[in-house]
């Protein structure tokens, strides 16, 4: 008795796999690159900068050429587990990291993708690294006068901007 071979349903899995994957991502996101590549570059690219790191050096921590933290910070890359874990242990940060702030709503329809970068400019960065590298006290200083311009130039507190 000539029984057909099993079909477990994998091409048909595959085949749905692609097409669903294809429908995941919104018109929002740029061509070619899945919003959760382009949050965890985004990410990888904001603790280097934070930490003063160069790509050459972050590079050269986790054995690979400078070119690939490139294209890994654009979301051109996709990181693999391996690497996210090389990369968290050159940058000090928790694998966890390069997901903090993406939501399950933005993994899907890329709604980080597009979103302002408030550390997209290197001003910013600086900012934010001499304010941390601040002791306490004259840090804590620093944020109550900044925030007494804002309440004095706006009439409203930081806190009720943001």
């Amino acid at each position: 008795m000539n029984t057909p071979p099993i079909d477990h349903g994998q091409n048909a899995q595959a085949e749905s796999v692609n097409s669903s994957h294809a429908d995941d991502t919104s018109a929002r996101v740029p061509k070619g690159k899945h919003p959760v590549d382009l949050h965890v570059g985004k990410r990888l690219r904001h603790r280097r900068w934070m930490i003063g790191m160069t790509q050459q050096q972050l590079a050269n921590a986790v054995g690979i050429k400078f070119q690939q933290i490139q294209k890994y910070e654009s979301g051109a890359n996709r990181v693999s587990a391996s690497r996210l874990w090389d990369l968290s242990q050159a940058l000090s940060v928790p694998v966890s990291f390069f997901f903090d702030g993406l939501s399950a709503a933005d993994a899907k329809d890329g709604g980080d993708a597009l979103s302002p970068d408030l550390f997209a400019d290197k001003e910013t960065l600086e900012l934010v690294r001499a304010y941390y590298a601040l002791e306490e006290r004259p840090r804590q200083k620093l944020l109550d006068f900044t925030k007494s311009l804002s309440d004095s130039d706006s009439g409203e507190s930081v806190n009720a901007v943001a």
